[in-house]
C-alpha cells in the first residue's frame, strides 16, 4: 500500500513524546515534513524523527502540494484555525482531542471539511487499542448483564502554570485535557448521550479548572460517575463498569502499549483478559490512512465527536467555566 505523506503542524510534547512515535510504527505513513514557529525545534524534530522537509511556518507546510494528511497537536484555542485552513489546502486532517472547545464549532469545522472533500478525525487515539474494543464488545454483548453504574479517573500531575494546559484563554484545564477520556469512553460504552449531567470542580488563580468531578444519568437509569484532575503528584487512570451479573475493572492507563490486562468478576470467578497491545497512536494513525485510501470509514466518528464536545459543554457550564 501507497505510504500517506504527513504534515505535523507543532511541535507539542503530545507530538514529540507520543503522536511522532506512533506515526514511524505506522505501516502507511511517511513522515514528510514538520513545521513549527521556533527554527531550531523544528530542525531538532526534523533530525529526531527523520521528517524530509521542515518549515518554520504552517502556512509553507499547508502549501507543500506533496502533503495529503496533517496532524494537529497546536493547542486548543487554534485547532479551528488550522483545520479549517488545512481543509481549504484539500488536506486530511487528524486532530488532537478536544478537537474544538464547543459543539458549535465542531459542527462548522465538520461542514466545512465535508464541503472541501477531506476527512477530519479526532485524535482519541485510546479508542483504537484492541483492550479498549474487547471492553467496549464485553458491554455490547452483556458480559456482565445490563449495566447500572460506570466509574472513570483519570488524573495527572499538576502542569506548569506556563503551560498552555493551564491557561484559560486557550481553553485549558482538566476537563478539557483528561476530563474528555472519562466522557468519550462513557459515550462509546453506552452509545447514548446523558439525560442529565451535573459536576463540581475547583479552580486554580488562573481560571481553569484543576480537578472535578462528573455525575451524569443515562437512559435506563444507567449512573457514570467520573473525576479528573491535574493535581496530583503521579498519573493514574482506571475505570470500573458494574453490571447486574458482575464488574468489569480495568485498572489500566488510556494510553499504552505492551502486555495489557482487565478482569470480568462474576459472582465468585475472576477471568482476567489479558492481551498484547500495539502503540494506540500507530494503530490511529494506520486506521487514518485506510480511511484516506477509501478502505474504511474514521473509527472516531464526527457524530461521536459532537456528542463528546455536546458533553462537555454541559459539564463546563455546570461547573461555571
Amino acid at each position: 500500500m501507497k505510504k500517506i505523506n504527513w504534515g505535523v503542524i507543532g511541535t507539542a510534547n503530545i507530538a514529540k513524546e507520543h503522536t511522532i512515535p506512533g506515526m514511524m510504527q505506522a505501516d502507511n505513513c511517511n513522515l514528510y515534513a514538520i513545521a513549527g514557529r521556533n527554527l531550531e525545534k523544528v530542525n531538532e524534530f526534523k533530525e529526531k524523527f527523520g521528517f524530509q522537509k521542515a518549515y518554520c511556518s504552517y502556512e509553507e507546510l499547508l502549501d507543500d502540494e506533496e502533503i495529503e494528511a496533517v496532524y494537529i497537536p497546536l493547542a486548543n484555542h487554534v485547532h479551528k484555525e488550522w483545520i479549517i485552513k488545512a481543509a481549504k489546502k484539500k488536506k486530511h486532517i487528524l486532530c488532537e482531542k478536544p478537537m474544538v472547545p464547543t459543539p458549535e464549532e465542531t459542527r462548522e469545522v465538520i461542514k466545512v471539511c465535508r464541503e472541501e472533500g477531506v476527512m477530519l478525525m479526532e485524535a482519541f487515539a485510546y479508542l483504537h487499542s484492541d483492550i479498549t474494543k474487547s471492553v467496549v464488545d464485553e458491554v455490547k454483548h452483556k458480559t456482565i448483564g445490563d449495566i447500572k453504574l460506570i466509574e472513570a479517573v483519570f488524573f495527572i500531575p499538576e502542569i506548569d502554570k506556563d503551560n498552555f494546559r493551564a491557561k484559560r484563554e486557550f481553553f485549558g484545564g482538566s476537563t478539557y485535557d483528561v476530563g474528555c477520556y472519562n466522557i468519550s469512553l462513557a459515550l462509546r460504552l453506552l452509545k447514548e448521550m446523558p439525560d442529565r449531567v451535573d459536576a463540581m470542580a475547583h479552580f486554580t488563580e488562573g481560571g481553569i479548572d484543576d480537578y472535578s468531578t462528573v455525575f451524569m444519568e443515562f437512559p435506563n437509569h444507567i449512573f457514570v460517575s467520573t473525576a479528573c484532575g491535574m493535581c496530583s503528584t503521579q498519573r493514574g487512570d482506571r475505570y470500573f463498569i458494574y453490571g447486574t451479573e458482575g464488574r468489569i475493572e480495568a485498572n489500566i492507563p488510556y494510553n499504552a502499549d505492551g502486555l495489557l490486562s482487565y478482569q470480568v468478576i462474576k459472582d465468585e470467578s475472576i477471568q482476567e483478559v489479558q492481551m498484547e497491545v500495539l502503540d494506540n497512536y500507530r494503530l490511529e494513525v494506520e486506521q487514518f490512512g485506510r480511511c484516506i485510501h477509501g478502505k474504511e470509514t474514521p473509527f472516531v466518528e464526527n457524530e461521536f465527536s459532537l456528542q463528546v464536545s455536546k458533553v462537555i459543554q454541559m459539564v463546563l457550564q455546570k461547573i461555571g467555566y
